[in-house]
């Protein structure tokens, strides 16, 4: 492969990192389905949530040339570069765990008193199918990243607080509610 002539350098180098990039979702696409949830030890189940990184484009500079550099180590000709927008890091990849119904809860019955309790609250908007589908998944983001929680799969907090799991009445009062 001949090398790149330096002018194209910066150009090639930045089609390189974009194409490294992931692909932004479509406008309107369904949340992906989510991991499976883990049951611990003690009886309550744990759901897992991929956390993709987020990059930022910012002002940097690119080696365009490189320096020229003598055998004594002299330099002849300093390095050239050009500012040009370069991806920064602004949060690492990694993963989140929150506390999540159980997968013997999730019945048909239990996903439709889900999917009725985001329409009353304008975040469903579709047949109630008892199948958690995209439309359902979607509610369930919309309602939960409201509240700080950026997860399609359903919180057993989310749950409680639509009314659909009991609550502990000693949770409440140990809380001062």
């Amino acid at each position: 492969m001949p090398p790149i002539p330096p002018r194209r350098a910066a150009p090639a180098l930045l089609a390189l990192l974009a194409a490294c990039a992931a692909p932004a979702p479509e406008a309107g696409s369904a949340p992906e389905a989510p991991l499976p949830t883990e049951t611990a030890p003690d009886g309550t189940c744990w759901a897992r949530e991929h956390v993709p990184a987020i990059y930022e484009q910012v002002t940097g500079e690119v080696q365009v040339v490189q320096a020229e550099i003598a055998e004594d180590g002299t330099v002849i000709r300093p390095p050239v570069y050009r500012r040009t927008k370069v991806p920064k890091l602004v949060r690492p990849r990694g993963e989140m765990r929150f506390e999540a119904p159980c997968p013997a809860q999730m019945t048909p019955e239990f996903i439709s008193s889900v999917q009725r309790a985001l329409d009353a609250r304008g975040y469903f908007h579709g047949a109630i199918t008892g199948e958690m589908d995209g439309a359902t998944r979607e509610a369930v983001a919309r309602y939960q990243k409201e509240r700080g929680l950026e997860s399609a799969q359903l919180s057993l907090e989310t749950a409680k607080a639509l009314g659909l799991i009991a609550v502990d009445l000693s949770e409440l009062e140990d809380s001062g509610g």
